[in-house]
C-alpha cells in the first residue's frame, strides 16, 4: 500500500532530517527553502523541492502543487521583530486560505513551549496561556487558529529547547561571562527525539491533539553547562548571584508518552 505524500514548509535544521526519515519509511516528500541555493541539497536527499516564502501571502512558483499533499508539517518559527503576534497572524491568515484550496487533511504544526508562562510548578498542555514573549504570543494565537479549521485536523506540539549536533552548550561557553539563573531547570529536548516523535505522530495518525515534547530530565543550568564545561575541557564559567530564585517551569510530557507509547532516545540531556 503507498503511503501518504507529505509536505514539510520549512526544511531546515529540524525539517531536512525530519524528510530524510520519512523518506526512509516510504512516504513521498515535498520540501520547501526559502534559499534558491538550497534546492540543490534538498532533491539529493530525494525531497521534491520547493521555493516558497510566507510573508503577507504566500509566495512561490507552483503554491497549489506544493500543497498537494496528503499531510503537511509546518516548521516555521516565528521570526524576531517587534511585530511578530500580527505578522505571525497574516502568514498563517495566507497559509490557511491557500489550504483551503488544498487536498491537506492533516496539518502538524511545531510550536514551542514558549506558549507557557513560569509558574513555578510542573506544566501540562492544558497550562497554556499568558506568554512571556511576543514569540510565544504569537504561536499560541497561530495554534489555536489551526485547531479552529475544520477543512483538517491539526495536531500541535510544543518542543523545548532544541539541542543536537550543531546546538550544544560547549559552543556558548565562551561568550558566556556567568552562567545566570543556575539553580533554574531546563526543557530540552534533542533532534533525534523531536524526528522520531513527529514520525511516530504520523504513522499512528494522532490528529487533533496537542503534545509537550520535552526530555524528561530537567537538569539545571548549572549542571547542564558544567557538564559541557568538562566535556569541552574548559573551565566552567562562574555562577551568577540573585537575591531570589528566578522563576521557573517543568514541562510534563506525559500524554505523548502515553498517546505514542515513546521511549526517549535521549531522555538524560545534557547528552
Amino acid at each position: 500500500m503507498q503511503k501518504e505524500t507529505i509536505t514539510i514548509l520549512g526544511c531546515g535544521w529540524l525539517g531536512l532530517p525530519l524528510a530524510k526519515a520519512l523518506i526512509k519509511e516510504g512516504y513521498a516528500v515535498k520540501g520547501s527553502t526559502r534559499r534558491e541555493e538550497n534546492l540543490e541539497q534538498l532533491r539529493d536527499a530525494g525531497i521534491e523541492p520547493y521555493l516558497v516564502e510566507i510573508d503577507q501571502e504566500v509566495n512561490g512558483e507552483e503554491i497549489a502543487d506544493f500543497l498537494q499533499s496528503d499531510i503537511l508539517v509546518i516548521n516555521i518559527p516565528p521570526e524576531r521583530r517587534d511585530d511578530i503576534v500580527e505578522y505571525h497572524i497574516a502568514q498563517f491568515s495566507s497559509l490557511i486560505d491557500a489550504l483551503g484550496q488544498s487536498q491537506v487533511r492533516s496539518v502538524l504544526f511545531v510550536s514551542s513551549t514558549s506558549v507557557y508562562a513560569s509558574l513555578n510548578r510542573e506544566v501540562t498542555e492544558e497550562d497554556a496561556g499568558t506568554p512571556e514573549s511576543l514569540a510565544g504570543e504569537a504561536l499560541l494565537l497561530v495554534e489555536e487558529m489551526l485547531m479552529q479549521e475544520r477543512g483538517f485536523q491539526t495536531t500541535v506540539v510544543r518542543f523545548g529547547g532544541l539541542v543536537g549536533y550543531d546546538r550544544n552548550p560547549e559552543k556558548y561557553l565562551g561568550s558566556m561571562k556567568e552562567i545566570a539563573n543556575p539553580d533554574q531547570p531546563m526543557n530540552l529536548i534533542h533532534r533525534d527525539d523531536c524526528v522520531k516523535i513527529i514520525s511516530e505522530i504520523i504513522r499512528l495518525q494522532q490528529w487533533g491533539e496537542v503534545f509537550n515534547a520535552c526530555s524528561p530530565a530537567h537538569p539545571s543550568r548549572n549542571k547542564y553547562y558544567s557538564k559541557a564545561a568538562e566535556a569541552a575541557g574548559v573551565a566552567q564559567p562562574p555562577l551568577g548571584a540573585s537575591d531570589e530564585p528566578a522563576a521557573f517551569k517543568l514541562v510534563n510530557s506525559d500524554k505523548l508518552v502515553s498517546a505514542l507509547n515513546y521511549n526517549f532516545i535521549h531522555p538524560d540531556l545534557p547528552v
